[in-house]
């Protein structure tokens, strides 16, 4: 018998928990779900009879420690920051472990200690990080086998609303953590590089600089990722000539997201006086000027320089943010905070909606002294509110992962990302048969996008 244990139950963990469930009888695998609250956890069960659920606080170390000694590998669905403790505890204890998260610094310290025990710390193996790796990976080595040489690697992933359920103007909904959402792309200048020439776009800018993609014949924007260049040495692609990264919305998002950005309401560095008594309206209020006659409308549209007829100006009205009589309710909160708080009265998935997930790898290479292009593109569509395409792509690599980890076929020790044929072979193989397959074609070289827009 294998026994698992599932740190956190939230959004991303319902197919994560439902995959390991169907595979236990199978597998012979016992199931623990520990978590703050055990509700949503009781939920996923609905008691199975490999499964439990008990409460976990993360920060309580006797508790952590005397759940963690039990079983084989921990798969930790926590906030990336939380992982370390975990993966101490792992090591200590001699356990694998799996995270969809970002490698931290202070994971990587770890490497040598797991190598020397025959650990297998696994990050970055969910959607984005993880299926773009493995996929882009997969493309790279079948390229660079041929001898050919890269010129350009372009990757874009998005979590949207599906078409079926898209009955807002902003054509989104939150469909992961909405905290990340609303602080997407600050703590530093966006980097790429294209042509061979280094590009920085500062916060204040970054939503009005957009990439327009076509994807299964749908027209989507993009804006760049933090930092493009990370993965360079990662890929084995130190001297390519261009590389972005970005993340994909609807068209329009991006320009209307900017109203946020330029009145400093997605700023999380202070926190308000009586936030919790304030209105949305007083909220909206807080950045404009003084006026003794003008309306808070007005004074909006004044200095943001928006007609009243502008789609723009529609799309405020619609999430209600000038309303007198709703309370943010939150007690010393950050403009962030207290804008997340408006957002999630409009854009929170409602039972039957279902989400989309949209990703496109760009790949340029010359070979024999022509130039060829590959696209290679995904799109998954949820289930509901529960079941959802962000859980999807997030939960089953995951859990395929600790799977192949616990029956030997994923060997290879140490903290690690997906970037090894032994592990993003099989694992997009699996993938496949849960519909999560992209759709590649060669398509004329373009080299660098030329439909970049510059606002």
């Amino acid at each position: 018998m294998k026994n698992i244990l599932i740190i956190g139950a939230g959004k991303s963990s319902s197919f994560l928990i439902k995959y390991l469930l169907e595979k236990s009888d199978e597998e012979n695998l016992k199931i623990t779900i520990g978590d703050i609250s055990t509700i949503n956890a009781d939920k996923l069960i609905n008691n199975h009879k490999n499964a439990k659920s008990v409460i976990l606080d993360v920060f309580n170390t006797e508790q952590r420690e005397r759940i963690i000694k039990k079983i084989d590998i921990v798969i930790s669905m926590l906030p990336a920051r939380f992982h370390i403790e975990v993966a101490k505890d792992c090591i200590l204890f001699s356990k694998h472990m799996v995270t969809a998260s970002y490698v931290s610094d202070e994971m990587k310290v770890l490497d040598k200690q797991a190598k020397e025990k025959g650990l297998i710390l696994m990050n970055e193996i969910g959607l984005d990080p993880g299926i773009d790796h493995m996929s882009a990976m997969q493309i790279l080595d079948k390229i660079r086998n041929k001898g050919a040489k890269m010129l350009l690697f372009e990757s874009f992933c998005g979590g949207l609303v599906a078409p079926e359920s898209d009955n807002n103007l902003w054509k989104y909904k939150f469909t992961w953590n909405p905290r990340n959402v609303v602080l997407a792309g600050q703590g530093g200048a966006a980097m790429f590089i294209q042509e061979s020439t280094y590009k920085y776009i500062p916060y204040h800018k970054l939503f009005r600089r957009t990439e327009f993609l076509k994807i299964n014949d749908s027209n989507f924007e993009a804006y760049a990722n933090r930092d493009s260049l990370k993965y360079r040495s990662v890929y084995g692609l130190d001297d390519i000539p261009t590389m972005y990264r970005g993340t994909i919305r609807r068209v329009g998002f991006s320009r209307a997201w900017n109203i946020f950005v330029q009145l400093g309401m997605t700023d999380d560095s202070y926190t308000i006086e009586d936030s919790e008594n304030m209105s949305y309206r007083d909220f909206v209020n807080l950045f404009l000027a003084y006026s003794p006659s003008d309306s808070v409308e007005l004074k909006l549209r004044s200095y943001l320089k928006i007609d009243q007829d502008d789609v723009m100006w529609e799309k405020l009205i619609e999430l209600d943010i000038f309303n007198p009589n709703k309370k943010i309710g939150l007690k010393n909160a950050t403009p962030a905070q207290m804008l997340q708080t408006i957002l999630e009265d409009s854009w929170t998935l409602q039972e039957a909606d279902k989400d989309m997930i949209v990703m496109q790898h760009l790949f340029g290479y010359e070979l024999n002294g022509e130039k060829h292009q590959i696209e290679s593109s995904l799109t998954v569509i949820g289930e509901n509110q529960t079941y959802t395409a962000m859980s999807k792509t997030v939960g089953l690599p995951v859990a395929i992962t600790a799977l192949k980890i616990l029956k030997g076929e994923i060997k290879t020790p140490g903290v690690q990302l997906p970037i090894t044929k032994e592990v993003y072979e099989p694992i997009l193989k699996e993938l496949e048969n849960y519909g999560i397959k992209f759709i590649e074609k060669e398509v004329s070289y373009l080299g660098y996008n030329p439909n970049y827009v510059v606002g």
